[in-house]
């Protein structure tokens, strides 16, 4: 049997249906299903129109399209990232603001199905008015990301070395950064065919919104889902050896185990597979598939202004649901939704993310055409009664780190090490709370240098060459994400 999100997918196929199963990384959940119709209406109506012998005049009619070129991509603040050019007609040559090709490459070019390619239409729908006396020029699109703060951000990672990601979200659900490293120059790319050849494997990726497993950070949502089924105590083996399968905790050859009765806080802020892993085995796969979709909105797409996330998980036996509920198996997410589970850990409420401020008039980006994507949009929620324990166990996970953080902030925080096939991932999920934060009150920002007073922060950092630092565990990761907190809060 399969699992594929919430939905039990049987073989039932007829001789009538053709049914094909995605890959683990095609797009999940969506099966499509080809049936011939043998309607007897419609037999009829195609053999009437085999035996019609009527002999018509075919007239062709040509019909030119004018193109419409893309308009340009602002930052929060207004500075130009990406504008095109007009010299040869039909060919929309895509430009960048200087000093941001590289920190913006895999974020908004076509050849990583960037933000020009997402938001195309948008960009693409005429201006209201002509630009530079033409008339098929599109209109153009202010993000929520700010621009020092990404170039900062993708900086910071080229001189420490760190290939992976930085996603960097704001509790009304806008994202402020969104940086993947290693990176390219997507005006190269274009204009130098043998540019991309020489680039390294996976560099045209944006990371920050590809899908890979995310260890040990999906316990923010096995320790919510067994707090509310009243699994707050189980006996940790350290090792577990069942069915002929094995899980093992990473401190399991410390000499501290068995514990008898591990709390689940203990679990949580120790990382213990083998708990959460017994919680999924009693709950069992249809129970923790609806938990997951209900509380975390993780088995359906979320469809954001940038593009659907998709997470992924398939159970195909037991030793995969357990090994489930430590982010693990066939588990699959990407680090803009640990932004957003981060935010919901940490504030109750899942918000879809998004990065559209305003779609403006390309002659002036400072007059609105049609209004950005909606703040705050709530999508799945944590229970009250759940929601301190969590918390506590944050804290905790926070306190191991050794950071320092502003006396005007507290600090939450999951790691996560993910065994994967590219070598370990290791991640920080976490979040600085402004201890004069608003989020309740709900403020839309049209300038986001307003937020800087009282806004809260939550920052995912993905480090996918762990090796090059001599880390075996997220928690030795600290040091780096100390750089990323001092970057963010620097601006």
């Amino acid at each position: 049997m399969i699992f594929r999100g919430k939905r039990l997918i049987a073989l039932l196929v007829s001789a009538s249906a053709a049914l094909s199963f995605p890959s683990c990384s095609a797009e999940v959940g969506q099966v499509k299903i080809h049936r011939d119709s043998d309607t007897s209406s419609q037999q009829q109506e195609n053999n009437e129109a085999q035996a019609a012998t009527t002999t018509e005049e075919t007239t062709t009619t040509t019909t030119t399209t004018t193109m419409v070129y893309r308009g340009n991509i602002y930052d929060t603040n207004y500075n130009l990232l990406t504008y095109g050019t007009y010299a040869n007609d039909n060919e929309d040559q895509r430009l960048y603001g200087e000093g941001y090709s590289y920190s913006f490459g895999n974020i908004i070019s076509e050849a990583s199905a960037g933000l020009d390619d997402a938001v195309g239409d948008l960009l693409r729908a005429k201006n209201p008015n002509p630009v530079d006396g033409r008339e098929n020029v599109g209109q153009s699109v202010r993000l929520t990301i700010d621009a020092n703060v990404q170039t900062a951000l993708s900086s910071y990672m080229a001189n420490m070395g760190i290939a992976g990601s930085v996603v960097v979200l704001r509790t009304d659900g806008s994202i402020l950064a969104e940086v993947s490293y290693p990176t390219y120059d997507p005006e190269l790319f274009y204009s130098d065919p043998t540019y991309g050849e020489n680039l390294m494997s996976g560099t045209i990726a944006n990371k920050a919104f590809q899908n890979a497993s995310p260890g040990s950070c999906f316990k923010i949502m096995s320790e919510v889902i067994a707090d509310k089924n009243g699994i707050t105590a189980l006996y940790d083996d350290g090792t577990w050896v069942d069915s002929g399968a094995t899980i093992v905790n990473w401190d399991h050859d410390t000499g501290w185990y068995p514990v008898p009765e591990r709390s689940l806080y203990s679990a949580f802020v120790n990382s213990s597979n083998i708990f959460f892993a017994k919680v999924f085995d009693q709950l069992g796969t249809d129970a923790v598939l609806s938990e997951l979709n209900s509380l975390f909105h993780f088995c359906d797409p979320i469809y954001c202004d940038f593009g659907p996330i998709e997470n992924n998980i398939e159970i195909y036996c037991l030793d995969d649901l357990r090994r489930s509920a430590f982010g693990q198996a066939y588990v699959r997410t990407c680090p803009i939704y640990l932004a957003a589970l981060g935010r919901e850990a940490v504030f109750g409420d899942m918000v879809k993310p998004f990065v559209i401020q305003q779609v403006v008039d390309t002659n002036d980006p400072y007059t609105e055409t049609v209004k950005g994507s909606a703040p705050y949009e709530v999508i799945a929620s944590i229970p009250e009664n759940c929601r301190g324990n969590l918390l506590d166990g944050m804290r905790g996970v926070a306190s191991n780190l050794g950071l320092y953080i502003p006396e005007n902030y507290e600090f939450f925080a999951k790691t996560g090490t993910a065994e994967t096939g590219a070598g370990d991932f290791l991640y920080i999920t976490g979040c600085l709370r402004n201890v004069a934060d608003r989020t309740g009150e709900q403020i839309t920002y049209n300038d986001y240098n307003e937020y800087k007073a009282s806004g809260s922060y939550i920052i995912v950092m993905q480090v996918q060459n762990p090796a090059a630092f001599g880390f075996d565990f997220a928690s030795q990761t600290g040091a780096l994400y100390q750089g990323i907190i001092d970057t963010v809060l620097a601006y």
